[in-house]
């Protein structure tokens, strides 16, 4: 009786928490919930004021930042990865989750010039929302998002980005949003017919850091975690 009382209190505790990183096979978490360990704005070596931990949740805050703002990368880079993390966005608010990021501010002075993206926004309540493949869910710019599960503003989205060998797929609250190849003559079609067609250095690296984008709106990301493929 003692062994289920203890397990009982511990899953209590557990669940009246704001923050519990889940736990997954093969997943590693990279965001503690508590610091901005193992992150860092691009280009320096700390995390900008404007972005903080609180209630288990990496928070961007532009009246914070103070002119101290900037993307927030991971200290390590990746190949061939399986992402997840959890997002929520203030109304009218723009972000990105930015991978593939080649950190050299030297050559690139912002992560978008290197990393391909995975919208993040108000479809409703920002400018982007009425343009095609720039919605919540779409890769930025290149493929527009098949559907649109993507929930309310102040709600809870996961969203999983997966590269494998080339192959990648965005995925939004369980559904598969977008497919497509990197590095092939596809993908140079698809970035020829873009923004970013005379952006060089832009979604060539096979090798890069993860971000997440300060658009200057409020958001949040939390549960980030992440197994290498």
């Amino acid at each position: 009786m003692k062994k289920y009382i203890t397990t009982f209190i511990l899953f209590t505790a557990l669940g009246s928490a704001t923050f519990a990183q889940k736990a997954e096979k093969g997943f590693k978490a990279i965001f503690d919930g508590k610091t901005t360990k193992g992150w860092h704005t691009y280009g320096k070596d700390f995390a900008g004021k404007g972005w903080t931990v609180e209630d288990g949740a990496i928070h961007f805050d532009p009246k914070a930042k103070n002119n101290d703002g900037g993307d927030l990368v991971t200290d390590n880079e990746y190949s061939n990865f399986h992402l997840k993390l959890e997002w929520k966005v203030a109304p009218k608010s723009n972000s990105g989750i930015i991978f593939y990021v080649h950190e050299d501010p030297a050559k690139y002075k912002q992560t978008y010039l290197t990393g391909p993206e995975m919208q993040v926004l108000d479809n409703e309540g920002h400018p982007d929302g009425k343009i095609t493949k720039h919605r919540a869910g779409d890769l930025y710019d290149m493929v527009k998002s098949s559907s649109e599960p993507v929930k309310p503003v102040g709600e809870w989205n996961e969203a999983e980005i997966i590269s494998d060998k080339g192959n990648l797929t965005l995925i939004l609250n369980g559904v598969a949003v977008v497919k497509t190849t990197l590095w092939d003559d596809n993908w140079k079609n698809l970035i020829a017919g873009s923004k970013f067609a005379k952006w060089e250095g832009f979604g060539t690296y096979k090798t890069g850091k993860i971000a997440l984008q300060d658009h200057g709106d409020e958001v949040w990301y939390r549960n980030i975690r992440i197994k290498k493929l």
